[in-house]
């Protein structure tokens, strides 16, 4: 081990009787790198140069690599173990950053983690949206993400896998507590195939529709059991997904009702046509945000309920918007 100088401390040089670096020696490390001296990594420490030298020599004689050329240049230079170490040194400080900022956030109230389940039905759009707000608001938050559809993002919130859902279809059969807050709505289109027989008449008459195969979003949970929603048809093919739906169709394998804003290009390109049937008119469905009234979201669960519904009202969403609820009130950060 290294001889101390005069007058240092144990903390200002970072010592220890292990191998290990220490926090300190690698937060020194990384001033002298971003000052580009001893001396100026000193101004900015308030510590003498002579502690700064010490500190990186000790550090190199635990690491046993050389990190800086000092005889070749009058400022210190980093070696090639020296820019390797560099890019550790500065995860492990972003870590420990981070670890920091997520500690004084929950002792401030806010939660480590958002769990969210999201209709399928969700607009891309609005989803990102939201997200990428949330990401810049919340930085230190964690966000669990699942898209579900029907009844399987209440099964998320009722099980306590999500603490906050945002569907189209909530039934009340679970018996559990749940707070509804509207967040606007999607609109339905029957489509399919320019080639499909249903497409080929201007307006299907009465009865036609249950003739052809329909496409239907099948129910991953239990809640609909017994229930059938925009299901006309005598012969139905169950699907686990949207996408796969969505490429049915364009196939010209069935007809089915999907989200307008899915199929807004292939209505154009004329790759799918919009049905007209007195059975399966375009209709609207409302998303409505629940989540359990016995354990309700922190101030960052509160505020993505927020954005969502400011999305819906197409106003920019403020700190202090404002909300029928008052557990949605959230404080400014």
């Amino acid at each position: 081990m290294l001889d101390a100088p005069e007058g240092a401390s144990f903390e200002d040089i970072g010592m220890q009787t292990s191998g290990t670096p220490t926090l300190d020696q690698l937060r020194v490390f990384l001033c002298v790198v971003e000052t580009g001296s001893f001396a100026a990594a000193g101004r900015r420490l308030n510590r003498a140069t002579s502690v700064i030298s010490y500190s990186i020599a000790n550090l190199e004689a635990q690491l046993g690599l050389p990190l800086f050329d000092r005889e070749s240049t009058r400022k210190p230079q980093l070696t090639e173990a020296g820019r390797a170490v560099l890019a550790e040194a500065r995860t492990v400080s972003h870590s420990l950053d981070a670890l920091r900022a997520k500690v004084n956030g929950m002792l401030s109230g806010l939660e480590a983690e958002v769990s969210l389940a999201v209709s399928v039905l969700m607009p891309g759009e609005r989803l990102v949206d939201a997200l990428r707000a949330f990401q810049a608001r919340f930085p230190t938050v964690t966000l669990r993400l699942n898209v579900e559809a029907l009844g399987a993002v209440q099964q998320y919130v009722a099980s306590g896998k999500a603490v906050l859902g945002i569907g189209v279809e909530i039934w009340d059969k679970t018996g559990d507590p749940l707070e509804h807050i509207a967040v606007g709505e999607v609109e339905m289109l029957p489509v399919a195939a320019p080639s499909h027989p249903l497409a080929m008449v201007d307006a299907a008459g009465p009865g036609l529709a249950r003739e052809h195969v329909q496409l239907v979003i099948a129910d991953r949970s239990s809640l609909s059991e017994g229930q059938e929603f925009g299901v006309i048809a005598t012969r139905t093919w169950r699907l686990s997904d949207l996408s796969s739906k969505h490429t049915l169709l364009l196939a010209g394998i069935g007809w089915g009702s999907m989200p307008a804003h899915m199929v807004q290009a292939d209505l154009a390109a004329g790759r799918l046509v919009e049905l007209h049937m007195p059975e399966a008119k375009h209709r609207r469905l409302p998303f409505t945000a629940i989540y359990r009234t016995d354990r309700p979201p922190g101030p960052a669960g509160r505020w993505l309920i927020q954005r969502f519904a400011g999305q819906a009202a197409d106003e920019p969403m403020a700190p202090d918007a404002r909300s029928t609820n008052p557990m949605l009130a959230v404080s400014p950060a």
